[in-house]
Protein backbone atom coordinates (compact mmCIF):
# COMPACT_ATOMS: atom_id res chain seq x y z
CA UNK A 1 0.00 0.00 0.00
CA UNK A 2 2.04 3.27 -1.05
CA UNK A 3 -0.75 5.84 -2.58
CA UNK A 4 -2.59 6.32 0.87
CA UNK A 5 0.36 6.75 2.62
CA UNK A 6 1.94 9.42 -0.10
CA UNK A 7 -1.63 11.26 -0.38
CA UNK A 8 -1.64 11.63 3.27
CA UNK A 9 1.57 13.10 3.12
CA UNK A 10 0.64 15.80 0.75
CA UNK A 11 -1.87 16.87 2.91
CA UNK A 12 0.28 16.99 5.58
CA UNK A 13 2.86 18.88 3.79
CA UNK A 14 0.60 21.15 2.11
CA UNK A 15 -1.41 22.39 4.86
CA UNK A 16 1.94 23.07 6.72
CA UNK A 17 3.48 25.29 3.83
CA UNK A 18 0.11 26.78 3.26
CA UNK A 19 0.26 28.16 6.98
CA UNK A 20 3.87 29.10 6.81
CA UNK A 21 3.72 30.85 3.42
CA UNK A 22 0.11 32.42 3.92
CA UNK A 23 1.04 35.80 3.34
CA UNK A 24 2.98 35.29 0.25
CA UNK A 25 0.16 33.41 -1.88
CA UNK A 26 -1.28 35.61 -4.39
CA UNK A 27 -5.45 35.61 -4.61
CA UNK A 28 -5.30 34.81 -8.36
CA UNK A 29 -3.60 31.57 -6.95
CA UNK A 30 -6.25 30.33 -4.72
CA UNK A 31 -8.53 31.60 -7.63
CA UNK A 32 -7.01 29.89 -10.22
CA UNK A 33 -5.50 26.51 -9.42
CA UNK A 34 -9.04 24.99 -9.14
CA UNK A 35 -9.95 25.43 -12.58
CA UNK A 36 -7.16 23.38 -13.02
CA UNK A 37 -8.20 20.82 -10.51
CA UNK A 38 -11.30 20.26 -12.44
CA UNK A 39 -10.01 20.01 -16.25
CA UNK A 40 -7.46 17.16 -14.57
CA UNK A 41 -10.49 15.36 -13.09
CA UNK A 42 -12.47 15.32 -16.01
CA UNK A 43 -9.22 14.32 -18.16
CA UNK A 44 -8.87 11.45 -15.96
CA UNK A 45 -12.63 9.96 -15.77
CA UNK A 46 -12.85 10.62 -19.83
CA UNK A 47 -9.11 8.03 -19.98
CA UNK A 48 -10.91 5.79 -17.35
CA UNK A 49 -14.14 5.83 -19.55
CA UNK A 50 -12.91 4.63 -22.93
CA UNK A 51 -11.64 1.07 -22.11
CA UNK A 52 -15.43 0.54 -21.18
CA UNK A 53 -16.29 -3.31 -22.42
CA UNK A 54 -20.06 -3.38 -21.63
CA UNK A 55 -21.14 0.12 -21.48
CA UNK A 56 -25.06 -0.86 -20.60
CA UNK A 57 -23.89 -2.53 -17.65
CA UNK A 58 -21.96 0.50 -16.52
CA UNK A 59 -25.03 2.87 -16.98
CA UNK A 60 -27.10 0.72 -15.16
CA UNK A 61 -24.68 0.35 -12.14
CA UNK A 62 -24.85 3.91 -12.15
CA UNK A 63 -28.90 3.95 -12.39
CA UNK A 64 -28.58 2.00 -9.37
CA UNK A 65 -26.13 3.37 -7.31
CA UNK A 66 -27.39 6.62 -7.28
CA UNK A 67 -30.70 5.62 -6.51
CA UNK A 68 -29.73 3.90 -3.88
CA UNK A 69 -27.23 6.85 -2.47
CA UNK A 70 -30.18 9.20 -2.90
CA UNK A 71 -32.84 6.97 -1.00
CA UNK A 72 -29.64 6.47 2.23
CA UNK A 73 -28.98 10.53 1.69
CA UNK A 74 -25.03 9.36 1.53
CA UNK A 75 -23.44 12.81 0.48
CA UNK A 76 -25.78 14.57 3.36
CA UNK A 77 -24.74 11.74 5.90
CA UNK A 78 -21.10 12.09 4.96
CA UNK A 79 -21.26 16.07 5.69
CA UNK A 80 -22.94 15.25 8.74
CA UNK A 81 -20.32 13.05 10.08
CA UNK A 82 -17.56 15.55 8.83
CA UNK A 83 -19.23 18.18 10.67
CA UNK A 84 -19.27 16.23 13.65
CA UNK A 85 -15.28 15.51 13.42
CA UNK A 86 -14.55 19.17 12.73
CA UNK A 87 -16.32 20.22 16.07
CA UNK A 88 -14.42 17.35 17.65
CA UNK A 89 -11.11 18.06 16.24
CA UNK A 90 -11.45 21.66 16.84
CA UNK A 91 -11.66 21.32 20.95
CA UNK A 92 -8.27 19.33 20.78
CA UNK A 93 -6.18 21.22 17.73
CA UNK A 94 -6.48 25.26 18.33
CA UNK A 95 -6.48 26.47 15.56
CA UNK A 96 -6.31 30.36 14.19
CA UNK A 97 -8.50 31.60 11.27
CA UNK A 98 -9.91 34.60 9.90
CA UNK A 99 -12.89 32.83 8.73
CA UNK A 100 -16.19 33.55 11.29
CA UNK A 101 -17.35 30.33 12.86
CA UNK A 102 -20.22 29.30 10.46
CA UNK A 103 -18.18 29.98 6.78
CA UNK A 104 -14.88 27.98 8.72
CA UNK A 105 -17.49 24.95 9.84
CA UNK A 106 -18.66 24.98 6.28
CA UNK A 107 -15.03 24.84 4.46
CA UNK A 108 -13.73 22.69 6.39
CA UNK A 109 -16.61 20.47 6.06
CA UNK A 110 -15.93 20.66 2.29
CA UNK A 111 -12.29 19.66 2.80
CA UNK A 112 -13.10 16.06 5.04
CA UNK A 113 -16.00 15.30 2.09
CA UNK A 114 -12.83 16.62 -0.72
CA UNK A 115 -10.28 14.71 0.57
CA UNK A 116 -11.89 11.58 2.49
CA UNK A 117 -15.25 10.68 -0.06
CA UNK A 118 -14.04 12.25 -3.32
CA UNK A 119 -14.36 9.51 -5.81
CA UNK A 120 -10.52 9.81 -7.49
CA UNK A 121 -9.68 8.82 -3.68
CA UNK A 122 -11.88 5.60 -3.80
CA UNK A 123 -11.68 4.62 -7.15
CA UNK A 124 -7.74 4.79 -6.82
CA UNK A 125 -7.91 3.15 -3.69
CA UNK A 126 -10.03 0.21 -4.80
CA UNK A 127 -7.81 0.39 -8.10
CA UNK A 128 -4.54 0.42 -6.01
CA UNK A 129 -5.65 -2.61 -4.22
CA UNK A 130 -6.52 -4.49 -7.23
CA UNK A 131 -3.43 -4.45 -9.23
CA UNK A 132 -1.15 -2.52 -7.58
CA UNK A 133 -1.55 0.65 -9.73
CA UNK A 134 -1.12 3.90 -7.70
CA UNK A 135 -1.46 6.54 -10.27
CA UNK A 136 -4.67 7.39 -9.76
CA UNK A 137 -3.57 8.37 -6.09
CA UNK A 138 -0.67 9.84 -7.03
CA UNK A 139 -2.89 12.66 -9.24
CA UNK A 140 -4.79 12.98 -6.13
CA UNK A 141 -2.05 13.57 -3.86
CA UNK A 142 -0.54 16.21 -6.54
CA UNK A 143 -4.56 18.04 -6.61
CA UNK A 144 -4.94 17.25 -2.66
CA UNK A 145 -0.98 19.00 -1.99
CA UNK A 146 -1.93 22.34 -3.42
CA UNK A 147 -5.78 22.50 -2.16
CA UNK A 148 -4.38 21.70 1.39
CA UNK A 149 -1.66 24.88 0.78
CA UNK A 150 -4.72 26.83 -0.44
CA UNK A 151 -7.02 26.18 2.32
CA UNK A 152 -4.87 26.04 5.41
CA UNK A 153 -4.01 29.64 4.65
CA UNK A 154 -7.64 30.50 5.88
CA UNK A 155 -8.44 27.20 8.15
CA UNK A 156 -5.12 26.81 9.71
CA UNK A 157 -3.19 23.90 11.66
CA UNK A 158 -6.42 21.97 11.64
CA UNK A 159 -6.34 21.09 8.11
CA UNK A 160 -3.80 18.78 8.41
CA UNK A 161 -5.63 16.79 11.08
CA UNK A 162 -7.82 15.28 8.22
CA UNK A 163 -5.02 13.41 6.47
CA UNK A 164 -5.76 10.91 9.45
CA UNK A 165 -9.76 9.88 8.16
CA UNK A 166 -8.55 10.33 5.04
CA UNK A 167 -5.62 7.38 5.42
CA UNK A 168 -7.70 5.43 7.33
CA UNK A 169 -10.94 5.62 4.51
CA UNK A 170 -8.24 5.17 1.78
CA UNK A 171 -6.64 1.76 3.33
CA UNK A 172 -9.96 0.31 4.45
CA UNK A 173 -10.63 0.34 1.05
CA UNK A 174 -7.64 -0.95 -0.16
CA UNK A 175 -8.05 -4.11 2.13
CA UNK A 176 -11.37 -4.47 0.58
CA UNK A 177 -10.12 -4.58 -2.95
CA UNK A 178 -7.70 -7.33 -1.83
CA UNK A 179 -11.09 -9.46 -1.34
CA UNK A 180 -12.95 -8.66 -4.55
CA UNK A 181 -9.48 -9.48 -6.54
CA UNK A 182 -9.68 -13.13 -7.13
CA UNK A 183 -13.17 -12.32 -8.58
CA UNK A 184 -12.12 -9.78 -11.34
CA UNK A 185 -11.02 -10.65 -14.81
CA UNK A 186 -9.98 -7.90 -17.31
CA UNK A 187 -13.59 -7.08 -18.50
CA UNK A 188 -14.54 -6.46 -14.99
CA UNK A 189 -11.87 -4.49 -13.99
CA UNK A 190 -12.01 -2.43 -17.44
CA UNK A 191 -16.54 -1.77 -16.65
CA UNK A 192 -15.27 -1.29 -12.84
CA UNK A 193 -12.81 1.59 -14.16
CA UNK A 194 -15.65 3.27 -16.44
CA UNK A 195 -17.65 3.78 -13.87
CA UNK A 196 -15.43 5.69 -11.80
CA UNK A 197 -14.50 7.55 -14.92
CA UNK A 198 -17.81 8.92 -15.13
CA UNK A 199 -17.65 9.82 -11.37
CA UNK A 200 -14.34 11.59 -11.90
CA UNK A 201 -15.84 13.73 -14.73
CA UNK A 202 -19.04 14.73 -11.93
CA UNK A 203 -16.09 15.63 -9.56
CA UNK A 204 -14.41 17.74 -12.22
CA UNK A 205 -17.77 19.30 -13.34
CA UNK A 206 -18.67 20.19 -9.33
CA UNK A 207 -15.28 21.34 -8.60
CA UNK A 208 -15.42 23.82 -12.04
CA UNK A 209 -18.94 24.99 -10.34
CA UNK A 210 -20.77 23.57 -13.87
CA UNK A 211 -23.02 21.50 -11.99
CA UNK A 212 -22.76 20.59 -8.48
CA UNK A 213 -23.31 16.50 -8.21
CA UNK A 214 -24.10 14.63 -5.10
CA UNK A 215 -20.85 12.64 -6.14
CA UNK A 216 -21.13 10.58 -2.41
CA UNK A 217 -24.61 9.75 -3.78
CA UNK A 218 -22.85 8.14 -7.18
CA UNK A 219 -20.69 5.95 -5.33
CA UNK A 220 -22.58 2.80 -4.46
CA UNK A 221 -22.68 1.98 -8.36
CA UNK A 222 -18.69 0.91 -7.87
CA UNK A 223 -20.71 -2.15 -6.16
CA UNK A 224 -23.54 -2.91 -8.71
CA UNK A 225 -20.76 -2.79 -11.50
CA UNK A 226 -18.80 -5.77 -11.42
CA UNK A 227 -21.35 -8.44 -11.12
CA UNK A 228 -23.39 -6.58 -13.61
CA UNK A 229 -20.55 -6.81 -15.63
CA UNK A 230 -20.45 -10.44 -15.72
CA UNK A 231 -24.08 -10.53 -15.97
CA UNK A 232 -24.32 -8.49 -19.15
CA UNK A 233 -21.97 -11.16 -20.24
CA UNK A 234 -23.42 -14.23 -19.36
CA UNK A 235 -26.43 -12.82 -20.74
CA UNK A 236 -25.82 -11.31 -24.02
CA UNK A 237 -23.53 -14.27 -24.89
Amino acid sequence: MVGPWINSAAIICGGLLGMSFARYVPLRLREGLPATFALASISIGIVMVIKVQNMPAVIFALILGTTLGELLSLERGVKWLAGNLQHTLSSVVKTRSPLPPAEFAQNFTAMIVLFCASGLGIVGSLTEGLNGNYQLLLVKSMMDFFTAMIFAISLGGLLVVVAIPQLLVQSALFGLAVWIMPYMDQGAFADFSACGGIIMIAVGLRIAQIKIFAVVNFLPALLFVVPLSYGWRALMG
